[in-house]
């Protein structure tokens, strides 16, 4: 039997390919109950997924700690060639994994192949780390006691790995955590978000099989599914070496205090600031709102949420960002021409347009959209928010910006600052002292300098400060954080012939 995915309005997903149940041990097993996916845009039923429960948790874990040393010892070779496998399996069927990542998301389509570009990338850059994956000697005699030692390090495997991901990008968030973590040596737990994990599931099933063609053991990569209490069961079990989740502040933060003293790895929220500074070029940096503001209808933690501008041009900017905003195509995601559309589900609708209203009635002036259509909101430009709104100080996570004017580029870097948040913030500007100040004062994981603060490289070191989480991600960091040093102290002996 194989995974019941149904047709939504009239578009073909996939997901047909893989059997029935949940990835677990070497095998799949059933599920006690199963959940429908439906298409955000119009709820149409996209599949029928399997959903776990502690038990299956517990099982997984089980499972992972039983391949532990098998996984740490497997040949460089051979989790190189697992991971390109993916790789190449994946590409063969972009097309496939688009369609069912617009279908689950809701996302628009122009996003979802951007989706599938990255996914790509991270697992490539996985297989090239494992190459790197070496220590170096460390000079013991700068004491006198330390003559005649010898001494180096390498890294070894931290252990088991849950890698809990969000539903915004449900393949590449996954990617993200499994990729890295099979490059280390490490057994890993996927656990996808309830309402996206058929991605998910898709590629945990296409990375077994690699594994199996290589002769390793499938239990190095497992996925269960679930609420709260799955997670919970798999985070706080004693037996994980590490726990890497990306989601919003408020689970994190419960996660890092119940799984303690467990290393924890966080990519938390955000609400990114753009600053434009009174040489910036204006268009430029009007795009770039546009760009990064409604790209996955909002639902990134660094999409442009917070714009601050410089008095002197704050009218003339306000101009062409309005302009452009007027242009966004919203509806139907996929439809290639989209760029915004219904978020992942009608409460997280209901809240952002809460947040909205509230803006408006406590003063702010609504520039462009402020309302919703067909269940879904339109790009919104507000002007003059108050600093004590959620709208501002919190994570919006839809197709929202906010913009206040400040009298100065001090002003405006303080005004950042100014948040629990510090994940990415970007500068428009022409000027390298200013550039410079930027890096200098911004108190956040990445500073971007006249481009979105979402630009993301996935080869790059990724992650934030404060309430936006610890730890980096991209493959070689997160190789870094998975593995721990071993030193290796040696007293060489006389050698008998």
């Amino acid at each position: 039997m194989t995974t019941h995915v149904e047709h939504a309005g009239g578009d073909s997903p996939v997901g047909r390919e893989f059997p029935e149940g949940l990835p677990l041990g070497d095998n799949w097993v059933e599920a006690p109950a199963t959940e429908d996916v439906r298409f955000p845009y119009d709820g149409t039923l996209v599949a029928r997924a399997p959903v776990g429960d502690t038990g299956l948790a517990r099982h997984a874990v089980d499972a992972a700690v039983a391949v532990r040393g098998r996984v740490g010892r497997l040949p460089s070779h051979t989790r190189r060639a697992a991971l390109l496998a993916t790789h190449e399996a994946i590409a063969s069927r972009r097309t496939d994994f688009e369609r069912l990542l617009v279908l689950e998301t809701g996302k628009p389509l122009v996003d979802c192949r951007v989706e599938v570009d990255r996914t790509l990338l991270t697992l490539l850059t996985a297989a090239e780390e494992v190459a790197r994956l070496h220590g170096e000697t460390v000079p013991l005699d700068l004491l006198p006691s330390g003559e005649g030692l010898l001494g180096f390090w390498t890294r070894k495997p931290i252990g088991v790995v849950v890698g809990i991901s969000g539903f915004n990008y449900p393949l590449l968030l996954a990617a993200h955590k499994i990729a890295p973590a099979l490059a280390a040596g490490c057994p890993v737990i996927a656990k996808p978000a309830p309402q996206t994990p058929l991605a998910t599931l898709w590629l945990v099933h296409l990375l077994r099989e690699a594994l199996r063609a290589c002769g390793a053991p499938q239990a190095a990569v497992q996925l269960v599914t679930g609420g709260p209490e799955v997670g919970a069961a798999l985070t706080t079990d004693r037996r994980i070496g590490a726990v890497s989740f990306t989601g919003s502040a408020a689970v994190g933060h419960q996660i890092a205090r119940d799984a303690a003293p467990t290393k924890v790895l966080l990519e938390l929220g955000s609400n990114a600031a753009l600053v434009v500074a009174a040489d910036a070029d204006l268009d430029a940096a009007a795009d770039a709102v546009v760009r990064g503001g409604y790209y996955a209808s909002g639902q990134a933690c660094i999409s442009v949420q917070r714009v601050i501008v410089v008095d002197a041009v704050r009218d003339e900017f306000v101009a062409r960002l309005t302009e452009r905003v007027a242009q966004v195509v919203v509806g139907d995601p996929r439809d290639p021409a989209t760029r915004v559309s219904a978020l992942i589900d009608q409460r997280s609708t209901e809240r952002v347009y809460a947040w909205l209203e509230e803006a408006v009635e406590a003063g702010a002036s609504l520039a462009a959209g402020g309302k919703v259509t067909d269940g879904v909101i339109e790009p919104t430009v507000l002007l003059d928010v108050d600093r004590a709104l959620d709208v501002w100080d919190e994570e919006v996570f839809g197709p929202v910006v906010a913009v206040r004017s400040v009298p100065d580029l001090e002003t405006a870097f303080d005004l950042v600052n100014d948040s629990r948040y510090g994940l990415h913030a970007s500068v428009y500007t022409s000027a390298l002292d200013a550039a410079f100040a930027a890096l200098d004062r911004l108190e956040v994981g990445g500073v971007v300098v006249n481009e979105v603060p979402g630009f993301r490289s996935d080869v790059m070191p990724y992650g934030g400060v404060k309430d936006s989480g610890a730890g980096r991600e991209g493959p070689r960091f997160a190789i870094e954080e998975l593995t721990v040093t071993r030193m290796a102290v040696i007293r060489p002996t006389t050698m008998k012939p």
